[in-house]
């Protein structure tokens, strides 16, 4: 049997940004926020770009803890679904035109998350990274961290459980 010839990086590369795009713009509170999803192969950093609307404290100027617990969450989320789909996206498996018009596949759905406020998030751009600490069948763990000026110095940082969407078996398989 002939191997299929490998596709080229740019039809895997469209592919990886409309599935991005797709995942991250098909939510509201996302937009409503803002956040945009920089990834460099399979890392995504998540980026809070600064507004006004997203102060709670005007007298400390101080980004409201429910912000932070929702861009902490939004990471977590979106970083463990790219994690289950990377395969799906990589083989083709994910039709990335579905995905444009609005057929998004089922996302983890949060059981707890808990979230570390370390230092007030001041008003400037935020950056955040998950990290799937455990990632099965049925249930997930994720740890988030968040920072503004230097990635060593988090202002906030955040654990997830996650109870992980069905897998619909393959066609093929």
């Amino acid at each position: 049997m002939a191997r299929k010839p490998p596709e080229p990086v740019q039809v895997v590369k469209q592919r990886r940004d409309a599935a991005m795009n797709a995942l991250v713009h098909g939510v509201p509170y996302i937009q409503f926020l803002g956040i945009e999803f920089e990834r460099r192969g399979d890392e995504l950093t998540a980026i809070l770009p600064f507004d006004e609307k997203l102060i709670g404290n005007p007298i400390l100027r101080a980004i409201h803890g429910g912000v932070t617990a929702g861009f902490l969450e939004t990471t977590a989320v979106i970083g463990l679904a790219w994690s289950v789909l990377w395969d799906d996206i990589e083989s083709g498996r994910i039709d990335a035109e579905a995905l444009t018009l609005g057929h998004l596949p089922r996302m983890p759905k949060t059981i707890d998350f808990t979230v570390d406020y370390l230092r007030s998030g001041l008003p400037r751009d935020s950056y955040a990274r998950a990290r799937v600490n455990r990632s099965g069948r049925r249930y997930a763990s994720v740890h988030v961290e968040a920072w503004q000026d230097q990635r060593a110095v988090l202002f906030a940082q955040g654990t997830g459980h996650f109870l992980m969407p069905q897998r619909v078996p393959d066609k093929d398989a």
